[in-house]
């Protein structure tokens, strides 16, 4: 067990890793009361027994050496569940680390269900047990006790051994342009950048008028903007409820807007309160047609829900054939879409592995040319009496 306070010392370990064909990584942060992760520990272990601790927070601590060992494309990052790590290291180092590979990812193209934990896959993969007791510490006190370190550093000790038998796994299965996919998805940068001019698509609306989509998307652009200026998080600043109400009935006065539901008085009579109406008078005067456009939800044609069902039961049926998480084939909507639209449907399942897997079997089931039939107990497909008889 080694902890790494200084630059030197960081220096020296990324360049033994650097030797290695893969380092698997995770982070310990704190964010409950703040906008951005503050980064307080990370952890990273290389092929050989040793895993080490990073403390970012030690004086003068340079970590560009790490963020370098991240960029190096020779060696391999291995997370779990990793699009807080990435976003974390996306933030405070300006880039995604490249390659990567999610071991949550793998277990779900691996027949380990969805969303699976590191603690399942440590029990069922490797049989032991793991000491949950730190999870919610203060990682930003200093010293950090021998029992953080121990719960801190496990995460990527027994991280070595999971990565080595999913991949080998999914090696055997014949699935790693599955792995590429999704880890293609993962690295695109724009899932971890927040944009204020994007925020108004958060917001839950009772209705969409277009008026009151322009205020909203003025509201959520200045909170979002102060949110990240003061690192505090969005709700501190001014609750969705809020945005919600003074969007639907937009005050013109200080008066008006300390009398809503949803905001205090003080909030009101404050500096911000001016804020939020001049964020209120644009979303007032702005053309409608420059507003925001949400995408209106799908009109299915009537009568599809025994159609759905058919597909429901398909895909579990070939996830159960494949050993593949349900969630990662095909989603809910998406089979809804399938069963309005069949080809046509714009989803994931329409193109690639999982069309192979399972939107082939899913079009020629919508459109009768496989029906189901349940054999010595056992569900299978067969083809309809019309498609076998052209054949």
């Amino acid at each position: 067990m080694t902890l790494i306070t200084t630059s030197k010392d960081l220096k020296s370990l990324c360049t033994r890793l650097k030797k290695a064909d893969f380092v698997t990584v995770d982070t310990e942060f704190i964010r409950e009361k703040t906008y951005w992760p503050h980064l307080c520990l990370i952890q990273v272990a290389g092929q050989d027994d040793e895993a080490y601790a990073i403390d970012p927070l030690a004086e003068d601590m340079d970590l560009e050496p790490f963020y370098e060992l991240m960029q190096n494309k020779e060696v391999l990052k291995v997370f779990h569940a990793c699009r807080q790590d990435l976003e974390i290291f996306f933030n405070e180092g300006g880039k995604l680390p490249t390659p990567i590979f999610d071991t949550q990812v793998a277990a779900m193209v691996c027949g380990y269900g969805e969303q699976v934990s590191y603690e399942v896959l440590v029990n069922s993969i490797l049989k032991k047990h793991l000491d949950k007791s730190s999870r919610f510490t203060d990682w930003a006190q200093r010293p950090l006790t021998s029992k953080q370190l121990k719960y801190a550093l496990a995460d990527v000790t027994h991280l070595r051994k999971i990565f080595l038998k999913l991949a080998e796994r999914i090696e055997n299965l014949e699935r790693t342009s599955w792995i590429r996919d999704e880890m293609k998805k993962l690295s695109n940068k724009e899932n971890y950048i927040n944009r204020p001019e994007d925020a108004w698509e958060r917001i839950k609306l009772p209705n969409h008028k277009q008026r009151t989509l322009c205020i909203v998307k003025e509201l959520a652009a200045w909170r979002e903007t102060m949110a990240q200026a003061v690192d505090v998080p969005r709700g501190r600043i001014l609750k969705d409820e809020a945005i919600s109400e003074i969007a639907a009935h937009p005050p013109t006065t200080k008066e008006a807007l300390g009398k809503m539901r949803n905001v205090n008085h003080g909030f009101a009579e404050s500096a911000r309160g001016d804020e939020v109406l001049e964020a209120v008078k644009r979303g007032m005067e702005m053309e409608e047609s420059d507003g925001p456009q949400r995408e209106p939800r799908t009109q299915l044609p009537p009568g599809l829900a025994p159609t759905i069902d058919l597909l429901r039961v398909l895909l579990k049926l070939k996830c159960e054939e494949n050993e593949v998480a349900p969630k990662l084939l095909c989603s809910a909507a998406d089979l809804e879409l399938i069963a309005g639209f069949g080809k046509e449907a714009k989803v994931a399942a329409m193109s690639g592995w999982r069309f192979k897997v399972f939107g082939k079997e899913a079009l020629e089931l919508r459109d009768g040319k496989l029906a189901m039939a349940v054999e010595n107990g056992k569900l299978k497909l067969v083809k309809t009496a019309e498609v076998a008889a052209a054949e």
